[in-house]
């Protein structure tokens, strides 16, 4: 089965339209190589050979991994970026200060994350601990935790916000935070349910 590109359209005050574009260019690039090395696993994957240090098969399970978490990334990324500046519901802001202590101290946790993040930033539920995390991850498919339910992600490489910004990562950071599309985030927070 292929996998298919959803269809985003422009609507946010995050990026300008051209980045937003650059953005989808990458988006179709991760589908296109995930339905490449799909096709070649299909094929021939020389299982035979695999092996830790170098195979054939490993570089493509590995960039399998990579291609699919980029994808599903973005995805959460062009679904949560906003235009207009919307609230947090009550059930959010409590369910974000009972594990984080108040939404204050969720809001400079992510913040400090997206700072220090080479990758991704997410708020994810760790089902395993029944808690929310934010976390880093420095690649698409480095640092993700099996298991859990993403409910915000923020792209933190620099082709996210260099077009626009700069090198004002925190200019690109705090205009995510003001931006946030949180009727999407509540959304998720309600399917957790």
């Amino acid at each position: 089965m292929k996998l298919e590109a959803k269809n985003f359209n422009y609507n946010t005050k995050i990026i300008s339209e051209p980045a937003f574009d650059n953005h989808i260019t990458l988006y179709n690039g991760y589908i296109n190589k995930l339905n490449e090395i799909d096709d070649v696993l299909k094929q021939n994957p020389e299982e035979a050979k695999a092996n830790a240090t170098y195979s054939h098969f490993r570089g493509l399970k590995v960039a399998e991994t990579f291609a699919l978490c980029g994808v599903i990334l973005h995805e959460l990324y062009f679904e949560n970026i906003g235009n207009t500046q919307t609230q947090p519901s009550q059930e959010t802001i409590n369910t974000l200060a009972k594990y984080f202590g108040d939404f204050t101290k969720w809001h400079k946790d992510f913040t400090a994350c997206a700072n220090s993040a080479r990758g991704w930033v997410c708020l994810i539920y760790d089902q395993r601990t029944e808690s929310f995390r934010n976390i880093v991850l420095d690649a698409h498919n480095e640092g993700n935790i099996p298991h859990s339910y993403p409910v915000l992600a923020l792209d933190m490489y620099e082709h996210a916000y260099f077009m626009d910004y700069g090198t004002d990562k925190a200019g690109y950071i705090a205009t995510f935070m003001e931006y946030i599309n949180w009727d999407v985030v509540n959304r998720r927070l309600q399917n957790l349910k």
